[in-house]
């Protein structure tokens, strides 16, 4: 019975999330989920349901549908965030007419894991998929050996820079944080009016990328249960740096990601951007008369001997509970993430800069790129180095929209100066734990 089914590949979906025991018998694949194709690929193709925000996406599509006979996918273009596209496939899930794939950012992957809309792809990897994919990009995917979805890009964090400026005032661009500082400093001193980055009050995700680079484990599933532990030492050490930077007025403090924050980049009022790869395509569409004037370097270093990174943006395909083609829909997916054509349609749609999940495909994306923006740079070259320094030891949390929303409130007290950097990721974590609790998982918080 689909209701019975249900139940029992959320419990075991919850018991792979939260303990260390051994899989065996646990797997959604052996009992719970239908596999092969049915009756209708008999008297022609199969037909998948897509939902997905990225732009490209029906290029894609058009291009899949065109090259295969067996299989047809239907698109449908949904808004992105929890107020869109993740709130309508929570509904769509339980109603029981969720997609057969879904696309989901990899902060999100807990939560639909959790709730058992995204089903457990174990079975229906292949190792030829498997051994393509960047390892630190299917990690954030897989949980104790099970993987419930299938990583498009993964975004490292990075610098970018102001040449044209940096080379004006003659400041060196900084390699580590102790020379961000230092540049921080010089840049205020000579620049009238400018700083050298801006600190996003709507940045939940960078401040999480950047407690992440320092060596933060915010959610660990070590020892059988979720421990929370977003205010442990490598996240007061970021949290007291960019206080530090806040107080002394040595960067701006207001949100990036709204007109103003893009206005504030086109008046050269800031010397660089802290934020992930992609965003060098989001510079060169919000910003084309600055073309040749752009840089992008890695992010500063706690320790240069060891380099380190966290993630900021990124998406993921997974195949919900209710498709009864699970074997098709992965085939879809494998040829979306892992084909030139697929990525040659999706580039079609205009300027990006991502970095994919499989790195074999950098020739593709280097091909489209325009590099006179970044005055001739390989900009994928810095990302490819850049994605092999992204840490392995981070987990997203169970319900990390949530989480990071109160993060944004206590970021955003702290720009009207009611509160600090500290203050929202302690109140992140306060918020946090009855979620966690609700959802009936074995959690506790670690230890400062």
């Amino acid at each position: 019975m689909p209701g019975s089914r249900t139940r029992t590949r959320t419990r075991s979906t919850r018991t792979a999330l939260t303990t260390a025991l051994a899989l065996a018998g646990l797997l959604l694949g052996t009992a719970c989920t239908p596999g092969g194709a049915t009756a209708e690929s008999a008297s022609g193709p199969v037909h998948l349901t897509f939902w997905s925000s990225l732009r490209g996406s029906q290029e894609v599509v058009d291009a899949f549908n065109r090259t295969h006979d067996d299989i047809h996918v239907d698109f449908e273009q949904v808004p992105s965030g929890q107020q869109g596209g993740y709130a309508k496939l929570s509904n769509a899930a339980r109603a029981g007419n969720a997609p057969d794939v879904a696309t989901i950012e990899y902060p999100q992957v807990p939560g639909f894991a959790i709730d058992g809309v995204a089903r457990d792809l174990t079975p229906y990897m292949s190792k030829r998929l498997r051994a393509k994919l960047l390892p630190q990009a299917l990690a954030l995917t897989t949980f104790e050996g099970r993987t419930f979805s299938v990583p498009q890009d993964v975004e490292p964090m990075v610098f970018l820079y102001r040449r044209d400026l940096f080379a004006k005032y003659g400041i060196e661009v900084p390699r580590t944080w102790a020379e961000f500082e230092d540049a921080a400093r010089a840049v205020k001193r000579k620049a009238k009016g400018k700083r050298i980055a801006t600190f996003p009050t709507d940045g939940g995700h960078h401040l999480a990328g950047f407690a992440w680079q320092a060596g933060a484990r915010w959610f660990d599933t070590r020892g059988g249960r979720w421990t929370v532990s977003m205010t442990d030492g490598p996240t007061r050490k970021v949290t007291a740096y960019w206080q530090r930077l806040i107080d002394e007025k040595l960067v701006f403090l207001n949100p990036v990601d709204t007109q103003a924050g893009t206005a504030q980049v086109g008046r050269s009022e800031v010397f660089g951007k802290l934020t992930g790869a992609w965003d060098a395509g989001g510079m060169m569409s919000s910003q084309p008369g600055q073309k040749g004037k752009w840089g992008v370097a890695p992010l500063p270093q706690w320790d240069p001997k060891h380099p380190r990174v966290g993630t900021h943006g990124g998406s993921t395909f997974a195949v919900t509970k209710d498709s009864a083609h699970p074997r098709e829909a992965m085939e879809f997916i494998e040829w979306q993430v892992s084909s030139p054509a697929a990525w040659r349609a999706r580039l079609s749609s205009g300027i990006s800069s991502q970095y994919p999940a499989v790195p074999a495909l950098l020739p593709v994306l280097r091909k489209a790129m325009d590099t006179r923006y970044f005055a001739g740079q390989d900009i994928y070259a810095l990302f490819d180095r850049e994605a092999r320094h992204i840490s392995r030891r981070w987990t997203w949390g169970p319900r990390m929209t949530a989480t990071l929303k109160t993060v944004q409130d206590g970021l955003a007290r702290a720009g009207d100066g009611e509160g600090t950097v500290l203050g929202a990721v302690e109140e992140g974590q306060r918020s946090t734990m009855p979620d966690l609790k609700s959802l009936g998982l074995d959690a506790r918080e670690g230890s400062r």
